[in-house]
């Protein structure tokens, strides 16, 4: 289940030494006849723009949105990198295509990892020239282990649509709040499309998933997320490719949330009765963040008095005497009066918690995906990360 799931298309993860872990750090998802195809991007929305997601855009408008592979490697960012961190995407460009034959416009490129410091592009080097000899149609796998960072499992989707096939693989594991993507992510599809139709679907798809999830409330500054359509299954219902692409989207990004680092919990936090959906996630994106709710679903504790305080301080329409807040089928708060629910301790030793809080203000809804904060995210914080 991966993108090599994919008719048309081949991958590789190399060891190149980027990361003085020895784990792989390396990869390439390229087409496998080495055509140009359709392609799209979203990206971060944080100004401070790491250098791969500015040589992607670059390349995306030289080619009217289309690209033959891309080359990511985990470990470090190339961000706030100044002109040097361009010049190495650009070279990551270039020495793909060398080695793929085709042209650099053609290429994209993604980073993760630590910012501020120069790649080691002695160790890219080797890495791009043993992944491009490495790559095969079943390297799905082996990419998918090459872009990871904090993650302690790789994340890998395939969807199958109505005669087309959507397939992905992602990483990410904190920093995890865009506005245009979530970390790194690489789909394929062997849906036919023209690159302003596989931009609309992806940003379509994007918006109900990736854009969701917050584990702690920060963006990076590499947020990707590409996909190439390289048609071999012929024209599809522009409707299902952009459901196909949501379902891949959904998957990965409940992947990075489960996989989120240090958490316990992944939290589906629906708010409805919004006067607006603006209003519904703000309310939602506010309590989501807040450290002292996260904090008591660490502790498996229900306390209400946290999110009725978040919904109130978030500065949309609010009725305490109106709002209802549930956890799955318990409610735990309703028209001004707590209640207590006896079964409601065992459902909070769940994995995964179903938190709904209606406002009684409106038809506004939204939805966030979150985690709990924990001890593990702390020391996986306090130094350089």
């Amino acid at each position: 289940m991966s993108v090599t799931d994919v008719p048309g298309f081949t991958a590789a993860g190399v060891t190149c030494g980027i990361k003085l872990s020895g784990k792989p750090d390396l990869a390439i998802v390229a087409t496998a006849d080495g055509a140009a195809v359709s392609a799209a991007g979203v990206f971060t929305s944080n100004k401070m723009t790491a250098a791969p997601v500015l040589v992607c855009r670059e390349h995306l408008a030289a080619t009217g949105g289309e690209a033959t592979a891309v080359v990511l490697n985990s470990g470090n960012a190339n961000a706030a990198t100044g002109a040097q961190g361009m010049a190495d995407a650009r070279q990551m460009c270039q020495e793909t295509a060398a080695a793929l034959g085709v042209a650099p416009e053609q290429v994209l490129v993604c980073s993760t990892g630590l910012i501020g410091y120069a790649l080691p592009m002695d160790a890219v080097s080797s890495g791009i020239m043993a992944a491009a000899q490495a790559i095969t149609p079943q390297g799905g796998p082996q990419a998918a282990e090459a872009i990871m960072t904090t993650d302690t499992v790789p994340k890998q989707v395939v969807v199958a649509g109505d005669g087309f096939t959507v397939g992905g693989i992602a990483k990410g594991a904190a920093m995890l709040e865009p506005n245009m993507a979530t970390m790194l992510a690489v789909l394929v599809t062997d849906a036919a499309a023209d690159p302003d139709t596989l931009q609309q679907a992806l940003r379509a798809g994007v918006a109900g998933t990736f854009n969701t999830l917050t584990v702690d409330g920060a963006e990076s500054t590499n947020d990707t997320v590409l996909i190439l359509a390289n048609g071999q299954a012929g024209p599809i219902d522009p409707d299902a490719l952009t459901q196909a692409i949501a379902d891949a989207c959904e998957s990965l990004a409940l992947q990075m949330a489960d996989d989120a680092e240090g958490s316990t919990k992944t939290v589906f936090l629906r708010v409805t009765g919004a006067a607006s959906d603006a209003e519904a996630a703000k309310a939602a994106r506010d309590t989501a963040n807040c450290q002292l709710v996260k904090c008591s679903w660490y502790g498996q504790d229900p306390y209400w008095g946290r999110i009725a305080s978040e919904m109130g301080a978030a500065g949309v329409a609010f009725d305490h005497t109106k709002l209802t807040i549930a956890y799955g089928d318990h409610v735990v708060y309703q028209y001004g009066e707590p209640a207590h629910p006896p079964e409601l301790a065992q459902y909070m030793t769940g994995r995964r918690l179903d938190l709904h809080v209606d406002l009684g203000m409106g038809d506004g809804s939204a939805r966030i995906i979150t985690t709990d904060l924990t001890h593990a995210y702390i020391d996986e914080n306090m130094g350089t990360s």
